[in-house]
Parts: C-alpha cells; sequence; structure tokens
C-alpha cells in the first residue's frame, strides 16, 4: 500500500475555501490540471455515489466516484474507477480545518492506493506535486496567499 499525504495553510476563512472545493464536478473552476469535467448521468455533484468524468490539460481521462462528504467536518472522499496512472485501490480524501488564528485554513489531501512497487515512488512524487500540492497552490493564488 503506497501514501500520499500533502498538506497546506491557505489565507482565507475554512467555509470559503470549502466552497470553492465542495463541488465534486468543480475541480476545472479550481485546479490548473484540469481542462473539464462532468457528472455521469446528470446526478448532483454533491451526491455520494456520483461519478465524475474529467479530463487533465494533457487529454488524459480519470473517472472518479464520491464516497463520502461532509459539509459539517468540511471533507470528501473519493475513489478512482478508471486512469491512465498504474494504481488500483486509489482512495483519496481532501479535508480542511479552519485556523482560528488569523482565520486561515489547514489543507490536507491523502491518498492510499496500491501498484506495483517499482512504481510507487513515481507515483507518490507525481501525486503529490502534480495533482495535491498543484491544486494547493490554486487556491492560495485564488486566495490571495
Amino acid at each position: 500500500m503506497a501514501r500520499v499525504f500533502v498538506s497546506s495553510v491557505i489565507n482565507a476563512e475554512a467555509g470559503a475555501v470549502w466552497e470553492r472545493v465542495r463541488d465534486f464536478n468543480g475541480l476545472p473552476k479550481w485546479h490548473p490540471r484540469i481542462r473539464d469535467s462532468r457528472i455521469e448521468d446528470a446526478l448532483p455533484g454533491d451526491k455520494v455515489g456520483c461519478i465524475r468524468n474529467f479530463n487533465l490539460q494533457n487529454g488524459d481521462n480519470i473517472r472518479e466516484q464520491l464516497v463520502g462528504l461532509s459539509d459539517y467536518d468540511l471533507f470528501y472522499s473519493y475513489t478512482m474507477l478508471e486512469g491512465p496512472m498504474p494504481l488500483w485501490d486509489y482512495m483519496a480524501t481532501l479535508r480542511l480545518t479552519p485556523v482560528t488564528d488569523g482565520d486561515r485554513c489547514f489543507a490536507e489531501w491523502s491518498a492510499e492506493f496500491d501498484c506495483d512497487p517499482g512504481n510507487a515512488t513515481d507515483l507518490q512524487n507525481g501525486i503529490a506535486t502534480n495533482v495535491f500540492q498543484g491544486g494547493f497552490d490554486a487556491l492560495k493564488r485564488h486566495f490571495g496567499g
């Protein structure tokens, strides 16, 4: 089992950041690596069980299913159903926690997955840098940090 964990502090209230990232179909609005996204079967983007089908800027296609979402705890979890990376049993969580000192937000994005041992380090580094940190950097730019 491979694991990835990335965290960051965003200079905005957690509620404002949650409003930006909450929509499971909203990746193209805030993540620079995502070209377009749609929810299959016309389900709402916050319905547990919905599937987002999206394309990266490089044209790769990924399908992920929302498996948990909490407006109270400010998190959502999802699993990858199909994608270009040589991995399986991928489960990820994006979670926000208020930092009351200065009305900031602690953001953490984590994933666990299985893969061939020879691919683990490259996959972990790619997900950490390109997906998770890339998303956090875009959020920090959006919120002026």
